[in-house]
């Protein structure tokens, strides 16, 4: 089990006593289906639920647990509808229209769970009236305007090694006249290319990155073994191959881990980082690694290149060259749905493909 999916079960562990039966009995439902991090997210959705039905009065209970299914049938439309416009503006839960879709997504699964699969013991259903049957959720998070959003934010074609080139050699010329710039520089600029060349030669999310152990890593097979997002196996590490080009700084990195990150013989990851004040090595953080790109992406001219769009620029890439099929698998998404994304990125490349082939041929 990954650190992230440990810390993730623990605190599920935890908040599920918080709240109603019901809602414990649907989790157990979905725990074979979904990560310990999946059904954080759904319960952190029902605490927001729940609260809001104690403070609007909904709820004769004093706390979430108690919250009674008769209460929950009992619920109107028009009330649905406030706790919608509770979710989008209220100052402390103000969220987007795709999170607030996610939200009332989040219900209608365990409304649907309550109403058409689980039964009392007279087998008649534990909810009997089900108010978010009524609920129309629009889809808000197509391919087509994930793709607009991310044009022109994404390194393309012979930016992508030149990226990683930065960061290894250039950046130190950019900082030459800060000392504390220039002494981090120095001892992370191996480490932080890697990464960087990692991502864009394997399309990895940041959190495969993180969580990856020295035993993950096959340089000789340029493999990498990580639990992929959605599978629940955790005995089973998923082998994704990366490019050619990632592997020498790879190897450089691998080579001098131990020694400049004085890593002790108990650490097991493969990134390594040193806080201030402290002498041996830990595993980087998810928020370190992503703030390192957002200051070399700055300096390098794309400020609104993170290290999530270092997978998205991958996969466009990666896309131009294989069907979606592959693109799907190598990124280890769930669906297809997903993976169109760089379909729609791609259209704008193509054309231009065309056309510089064109301007060779005149």
């Amino acid at each position: 089990m990954s650190i992230q999916k440990a810390k993730d079960r623990a605190i599920l562990n935890e908040k599920i006593h918080t709240l109603p039966w019901y809602v414990q009995q649907y989790i157990e439902y979905k725990l074979p289906d979904l990560s310990p991090s999946s059904l954080l997210e759904y319960v952190r959705d029902y605490e927001i639920f729940l609260g809001w039905l104690l403070v609007e009065g909904l709820s004769a209970a004093s706390m979430m647990k108690d919250i009674t299914l008769t209460e929950l049938e009992a619920l109107r439309m028009e009330q649905i509808t406030s706790f919608r416009i509770y979710l989008t503006t209220y100052k402390e839960t103000t969220n987007s229209r795709v999170t607030v879709s996610r939200k009332l997504s989040s219900l209608r699964s365990l409304f649907h769970y309550l109403s058409q699969i689980a039964e009392d013991e007279q087998l008649y259903p534990l909810l009997k009236r089900n108010v978010m049957a009524k609920i129309e959720i629009k889809r808000v998070h197509k391919p087509k305007d994930t793709a607009a959003k991310l044009k022109g934010k994404l390194l393309e074609e012979d930016e992508l090694p030149a990226f990683v080139q930065y960061i290894r050699v250039d950046y130190a010329q950019d900082v030459a006249t800060n000392k504390q710039a220039t002494y981090s520089h120095e001892l992370n600029a191996v480490r932080d290319a890697a990464i960087a060349s990692l991502i864009l030669n394997s399309g990895l999310r940041v959190s495969e990155v993180v969580n990856l152990n020295v035993d993950d890593v096959d340089l000789n097979n340029k493999l990498i073994y990580v639990y992929r997002k959605g599978h629940n196996d955790e005995t089973f590490k998923t082998p994704v191959y990366f490019r050619e080009t990632a592997k020498s700084f790879l190897t450089d990195y691998a080579q001098l881990r131990s020694t400049r990150y004085a890593a002790p013989k108990r650490e097991k990851a493969f990134f390594l980082a040193i806080k201030n004040g402290e002498h041996e090595g830990k595993r980087m953080t998810k928020r370190a690694m992503q703030q390192m790109i957002l200051k070399y992406a700055k300096r390098f001219g794309k400020p609104a290149l993170s290290v999530h769009k270092l997978r998205h620029s991958f996969a466009t890439d990666y896309y131009l060259q294989n069907d979606i099929y592959k693109t799907k698998e190598q990124l280890g998404h769930a669906s297809t749905e997903t993976t169109e994304i760089y379909a729609h990125l791609t259209d704008r490349t193509m054309s231009e493909a065309i056309e510089r082939r064109q301007d060779q041929e005149s």
